[in-house]
């Protein structure tokens, strides 16, 4: 605690050397008391006088006189700079730390288009599920799929909801902008936990240089992501499958279309595979994309696709399942699961290996190995469209419709506009005999499939006469299938021969005769018979 004299000096230092004592009362440290400078007054008496200065003389004796110490404020300055050091060390590392750490887990957003012109959507999601294909190269790294980060397009989602729903460490989101020959992307890696941004960056670049662009970004995402690569893992990285940027765009056009999964749609996108490959002949996903539109018609041109595809790159998983596909349609089972395999041992995070070899195991009646083959690849991709319907179709044959029921309304769910779901939802209905919703299942998937005038039809057909006058008409319009009812008269030797040419076509859905009771009346038939052993298991 600090006191001061009356002059205003402290107590502890007392008056300044130089500097007359204080007034009466006040404690003498620095020279010997002056009788010249006491208080003349009446009312002091000489005693009382001597008695002060004794005093003095006593305090001085208690507390030997000091200099007066000089105040320094060097060491508190030191004390605060080495505390700030100190601070800011411990936090620059715990930012820098966090930001060195590897990210093991990413989700690619759907890059916006902010061109203002929808015909350029198909660059954005293009260069978005190219970008997706080559991280999900580097090893130890989980990349979300297509599917997976596709239904957010469109919704404005913070990254911390992402990443929570994802179950990802890092969202990558871009912006596409076209003008003209001018392309720009802008990119943005941020921390899902804590929202902070981890990296950013703006590419401006010509149209032409698509391809390297493309490699730049996988590239520069890998760096900033704290992933060490080796040499293999570096060369998989930067992989180009063409280097003609204008083959390139007309692939992404192509796979733009081929996603919206719908026949018609699928269709579109086949003219751009092959402007694709037209232009650069040796560019083997273009003809991998040709192989897997419609993939179930023109099938020895498909093959021939494929051959293509793999006498340029015998290392690409696709076309090694795609092949797999269709030795699968050729009923040869054993050739079918080699080439799966074959895709899964070169990309083991390609699903639609597994999701085939699922389908394969289906087709011959090993049930629990195609749904446990099918849930691989619905780990690898869980919102597939494509996946989850094996799934439904896998358990409605296994002969267990209620749960066949469950996962196409899930799907239905996920997305109300795929026609598949419900195509197969109304055989499922039509086998547990609701009519009713069978034919109205029907009915949207013609609709869904760019058939509203068939669609209206149906409905209309079926209002009148019921489930034979809806048979009539779907046969009318060519439009009988599988999924529908086609014994309708007891022309066995009709029946048997149409059922033949599907075999010899390849029909996938052929596989269906062994447990739609539908075709109850064949069996027994030794050409019937027949058809059924095509599908048994090889020995």
């Amino acid at each position: 605690m600090s006191f001061c004299l009356d002059d205003g000096s402290e107590l502890l230092y007392g008056p300044a050397k130089g500097e007359p004592p204080a007034s009466a009362g006040g404690l003498l440290h620095d020279s010997e008391p002056q009788t010249a400078i006491l208080p003349a007054t009446a009312a002091l008496s000489e005693a009382a006088t001597k008695a002060q200065i004794d005093s003095a003389k006593a305090w001085q004796a208690d507390f030997p006189p000091r200099r007066r110490a000089k105040f320094s404020t060097k060491p508190i300055i030191a004390v605060i700079i080495a505390i700030v050091i100190l601070a800011g060390g411990f936090l620059g590392y715990r930012y820098f730390s966090a930001r060195g750490k590897q990210i093991n887990s990413i989700a690619v957003m759907p890059f916006v288009n902010e061109s203002g012109d929808a015909n350029v959507d198909y660059l954005s999601d293009g260069m978005t599920e190219t970008l997706i294909r080559s991280l999900t190269q580097i090893p130890g790294l989980n990349v979300k799929s297509r599917s997976s980060v596709f239904r957010y397009k469109g919704k404005d989602t913070d990254a911390k909801t992402l990443g929570a729903d994802l179950g990802v460490q890092a969202v990558l989101t871009g912006h596409v902008v076209q003008r003209g020959d001018q392309l720009r992307l802008s990119l943005e890696l941020v921390n899902a936990e804590n929202e902070n941004v981890i990296w950013t960056d703006t590419y401006d670049r010509k149209a032409g240089d698509l391809v390297s662009l493309q490699n730049d970004i996988a590239r520069d995402v890998s760096n900033n992501l704290r992933i060490r690569l080796t040499n293999t893992d570096q060369q998989k990285l930067a992989k180009s499958y063409t280097s003609d940027p204008e083959a390139y765009r007309l692939y992404l056009q192509g796979r733009y279309y081929w996603n919206k999964r719908t026949f018609s749609e699928v269709a579109k996108g086949v003219p751009y595979f092959k402007q694709a490959v037209e232009r650069d002949p040796n560019f083997a996903l273009g003809y991998v994309g040709l192989a897997d539109s419609d993939e179930d018609r023109e099938r020895p041109l498909k093959k021939e696709y494929i051959r293509r595809a793999l006498q340029i790159d015998d290392q690409l998983a696709e076309a090694h399942a795609s092949l797999g596909y269709q030795y699968m349609l050729d009923y040869n089972w054993t050739a079918s699961e080699k080439e799966l395999r074959r895709a899964m041992d070169l990309d083991p995070k390609y699903p639609q290996s597994y999701a085939w070899n699922g389908a394969r195991l289906m087709m011959i009646g090993k049930y629990d190995g195609s749904l446990a083959e099918i849930q691989k690849a619905l780990d690898l991709d869980p919102m597939s469209n494509g996946i989850n319907f094996y799934k439904g179709v896998c358990l409605g044959v296994a002969g267990r419709p209620d749960e066949a029921i469950q996962q196409f309304k899930k799907i239905i769910a996920m997305d109300p506009t795929f026609p598949w779901a419900h195509s197969h939802l109304s055989r499922i209905y039509r086998m547990n005999g609701d009519l009713a919703a069978a034919a109205e299942e029907r009915a949207t998937s013609l609709e869904l499939d760019s058939k509203p005038d068939l669609a209206k039809g149906a409905r209309e057909s079926f209002a009148k006469g019921g489930w034979e006058a809806l048979q009539e008409y779907m046969r009318q319009h060519n439009t009988v299938e599988l999924f529908s009812a086609m014994l309708t008269t007891d022309d066995k030797d009709h029946w048997i021969e149409q059922l033949t040419k599907q075999a010899n076509d390849g029909s996938f859905w052929l596989f269906l005769i062994k447990t739609d009771p539908i075709f109850d009346p064949l069996r027994g038939d030794p050409r019937f018979d027949a058809l059924i052993h095509k599908f048994d298991p090889p020995q």
